[in-house]
């Protein structure tokens, strides 16, 4: 089997075990490229993120295709990729594109507004996007005001901290008042090359289907 095959099967077995499996759902990924994760761009572990949030997205997804966006203090939403195009992406559509902003500093806000809007506004859906963002530490506390304007839409953030920086503002996530529903969940991993699939897929889907319950509940989906 496949690399991705492997990825897949594993990211079934968990949205199995999560009870999940009836769950279509669109799936985006959000990259901090930000001066400080230069290097995992460029040994390829930024790739390998790809790939492994691409096995989940190939098995909720309504059509298989995983949304991306870059983000320093500019942000650029890319080419949504799929199995059919996914390898070197990060090379092909990131590091050889002229036109995308990289290495600066990080501004997530802006990237959070644009991602909000291609769910709710350009591209509504009555299934839910499960948005995966990336970053290796130093978030803004503005993020409050797109985690709250969001929280009764039918999307939910799942914040992943990279690395070994300060992360004090994605970990008050689940103590931000003045959200509708709680839209939001954090977890960090130190290195990310060494966790599992199947670890990593279990910390990544631990508050999805709560959230999917409260939001039916409330009809926000």
């Amino acid at each position: 089997m496949s690399t991705i095959s492997l990825m897949k099967k594993t990211a079934g077995v968990v949205l199995e075990k999560k009870k999940l499996t009836g769950v279509v759902a669109r799936v985006g990924l959000v990259l901090d490229i930000s001066g400080s994760m230069r290097t995992l761009y460029k040994n390829g572990t930024v790739q390998k993120v790809v790939e492994r949030i691409l096995a989940v997205a190939s098995q909720f997804d309504d059509d298989g295709m995983l949304d991306v966006w870059v983000y320093d203090n500019e942000y650029s939403r890319l080419k949504s990729v799929s199995e059919r195009d996914f390898q070197n992406y990060v090379n092909e559509y990131i590091l050889n594109n002229e036109l995308i902003h990289k290495f600066g500093r990080n501004d997530e806000p802006p990237v959070m507004e644009d991602v909000i809007n291609k769910y709710t506004v350009e591209d509504p859906s009555k299934d839910p996007a499960f948005i995966v963002f990336i970053n290796d530490g130093g978030c803004k506390r503005s993020i409050k005001k797109p985690v709250v304007s969001s929280s009764n839409k039918p999307l939910f953030w799942q914040f992943v901290g990279i690395g070994d920086s300060n992360f004090d503002v994605l970990e008050n996530l689940d103590t931000m008042d003045g959200r509708f529903i709680d839209n939001a969940n954090f977890f960090h991993i130190k290195d990310i090359e060494k966790i599992s699939d199947e670890e990593l897929y279990n910390k990544l889907l631990h508050e999805f289907p709560e959230w999917i319950k409260e939001a039916k509940e409330k009809s926000v989906l």
